[in-house]
């Protein structure tokens, strides 16, 4: 029987290692998602023709970051954190190719999927939710990170929908309640306001597909192991029996 992924546990986690890993997160979201939105925000000013090239750099910058998001989860897992933003983003640059290719197709195919009644474009969303942890820690060839993560969320789609559901309510919530209390305080405020939800919230669905990641592998090879013995014991009550198939 199939182990049923955790909802309540892999949230709990997520915000778990946010919190305490805020030291982290926080900086380097902050100079990821600044910096980068400065940059953009000038190019697009200076001339409108220029969008396209923010808009890379934008996607570039978030990509990068959840590399480095993923190899902290990784990290964190033997209860303490021994890489800083440096290390992390160090690790992250090796894939950060594999992981632009990954993301390009998967939201090529999450946009086509929206255009056919939305329904293709969530079943997309879950089941390439662990694509960028798969790219960044078992460093498939090609595009195989998106066939990985669909083997591996095989099984709990439900579940792992509902987990990226949450965190995207949450996000929303959040995000809409302070710029909504922000906006009294005019134009200049609500565009600071904008950048510091940004930076908070920006680790959130990394943290989630990278804790996804590891429950679901920790499923599969738990029915690999199951798999294994069984198969195990069968070998040898085979061989004990005699040519009857008695023992």
């Amino acid at each position: 029987m199939q182990d049923r992924l955790d909802v309540g546990e892999v949230l709990r986690q997520v915000f778990r290692i946010y919190v305490d890993q805020a030291p982290v997160l926080m900086p380097a979201a902050a100079v990821v998602f600044v910096f980068t939105g400065v940059l953009s925000t000038v190019l697009v000013s200076s001339a409108p023709g220029l969008l396209l090239v923010a808009l890379v750099i934008s996607f570039t910058a978030t990509t990068l970051f959840t590399g480095m998001v993923v190899q902290l989860v990784a990290d964190v897992r033997d209860g303490r954190r021994d890489a800083g933003a440096r290390q992390l983003l160090r690790a992250a640059v090796p894939v950060l190719g594999p992981l632009l290719a990954v993301g390009i197709v998967a939201g090529i195919g999450v946009v086509i999927g929206f255009v056919l009644l939305i329904v293709p474009g969530l079943i997309l969303i879950t089941v390439w939710s662990v694509a960028a942890p798969v790219v960044v820690l078992e460093r498939p060839p090609g595009l195989r990170a998106l066939a990985r993560s669909r083997e591996l969320v095989r099984g709990n789609g439900w579940q792992v929908f509902g987990v990226i559901f949450i965190l995207f309510i949450l996000v929303g919530i959040v995000s809409g309640a302070i710029e909504l209390a922000a906006e009294s305080a005019g134009t200049g405020v609500g565009i600071v306001v904008r950048v510091i939800v940004g930076v908070l919230t920006a680790p959130l669905s990394a943290l989630g597909a990278s804790v996804l990641y590891f429950h679901l592998r920790g499923t599969r090879e738990r029915e690999t192991t199951g798999s294994e013995s069984a198969g195990d014991g069968a070998s040898a009550a085979k061989a004990g029996a005699g040519p009857g198939g008695e023992a």
